[in-house]
């Protein structure tokens, strides 16, 4: 139940912080270069836990880890394709879909973040709790 309240929390100061970041654009040019911007940061920072979380784990949870994140990174990128593509060839495009690169790379983030949090007899948790 902990691993689930830390990761709705981190979600929701993620998607607050992506919002506050882009505030103040006032073009569409500037709109597009922030959202990518935001995207790298969240793809970033879920590098980092992923290499944490990979590191962790024993090695026949390594290679499900990896396949999972395979899958995930196909579904995110067609799930991201279709929200854009309501924009296709519109200046907004670039915008929608770094946006939905970010979010839902904040998502996922949270998500491995939460495996780290394991506790010691949690039967649901892949990873083993830090050392």
């Amino acid at each position: 139940m902990n691993r689930i309240l830390l990761t709705c929390a981190a979600l929701l100061l993620s998607s607050q912080a992506l919002a506050d970041d882009c505030a103040n654009t006032s073009t569409q040019t500037e709109m597009n270069t922030c959202a990518a911007a935001q995207f790298q940061a969240a793809d970033k920072k879920l590098n980092e836990t992923w290499q944490n979380a990979l590191t962790r784990a024993a090695p026949p949870q390594r290679e499900l880890l990896k396949k999972a994140q395979s899958a995930w990174i196909a579904l995110r990128d067609a799930d991201c394709a279709l929200l854009s593509s309501g924009t296709e060839g519109g200046s907004a495009q670039a915008m929608i879909a770094s946006q939905c690169l970010a979010d839902k790379t904040a998502e996922r983030d949270a998500f491995l973040a939460s495996l780290l949090q394991c506790e010691e007899g949690d039967l649901s948790c892949p990873l083993p709790p830090a050392g």
